[in-house]
């Protein structure tokens, strides 16, 4: 009997040792925010092989208000756009990305005017003209919001790599001033098929906003700067030089 309880408890101290390293293992360099220990950590989501190769990407910056349409139910209220130059203070560059890699400025943010006509369970949208593909195998979203703390709920909507449409909650709007809100990918949106290799990672379609009817009267403003993703590169860039393209047929 007491040498079954010594053997308990010598395999309880191996687990707990064990399950210290691994708590303590920190995440790579860059996939997760320093200044946001509460976001997904990229590296831990949706793992499927052996090795990763995660970057964060920008994938709008919001400087052309003419690239978004507004959209709400006409019987509800009015929505339109506008740019402000303008930026988050807390926000940090791209880790590694050279001048010669910035493709736009990063001077303004979007602006959107709501006049709501009446409480109401309603919505309204920001969608670009055309769907913003991430690379890769996306683990996480993130985007700047200035809120006005209200009760609305901020989403992203994504279609996957057959078109299926996804909703990612990314936070309510409850606080003041702007704030990075990040949100996981999860694993069971279909981003890459070894039979459909040209339908990889998914694309954004549209940010929308679900209002709470205790909210929805006199005008609303929400501000919005840098979509950005943490994605896998590691199938992108260590493709053999000499493989097939299956979509060459």
């Amino acid at each position: 009997m007491k040498r079954t309880i010594f053997l308990i408890a010598g395999m309880f101290l191996l687990a707990s040792g064990i399950f210290a390293q691994t708590a303590a293992t920190p995440a790579p360099a860059g996939t997760k925010a320093a200044t946001d220990p509460a976001a997904p950590d990229p590296s831990l989501i949706g793992v499927t092989q052996a090795q990763q190769e995660l970057k964060e990407i920008s994938i709008e910056k919001f400087e052309d208000d003419g690239f978004w349409k507004a959209e709400m139910m006409r019987d509800d209220g009015y929505i339109s756009l506008r740019r402000f130059e303008g930026s988050p203070a807390d926000k940090k560059p791209v880790a590694g990305e050279t001048n010669a890699q910035i493709k736009e400025a990063d001077k303004y943010v979007i602006g959107a005017k709501i006049q709501h006509l009446h409480r109401a369970v309603t919505s309204f949208s920001l969608s670009p003209s055309r769907p913003l593909p991430v690379p890769g195998i996306a683990k996480t979203l993130s985007l700047w919001v200035v809120g006005r703390n209200v009760k609305h709920q901020l989403y992203i909507l994504i279609d996957d790599q057959f078109g299926d449409r996804a909703k990612i909650p990314m936070c309510d709007l409850a606080f003041t001033g702007w704030k990075k809100m990040t949100a996981a990918i999860p694993p069971n949106i279909r981003q890459t098929d070894p039979r459909y290799p040209s339908k990889t990672g998914v694309s954004i379609v549209s940010i929308a906003v679900e209002t709470d009817p205790a909210e929805t009267y006199g005008s609303y403003y929400i501000y919005f700067d840098d979509l950005r993703a943490v994605t896998d590169l590691f199938s992108e860039n260590n493709r053999d030089a000499d493989d097939m393209i299956d979509t060459s047929w």
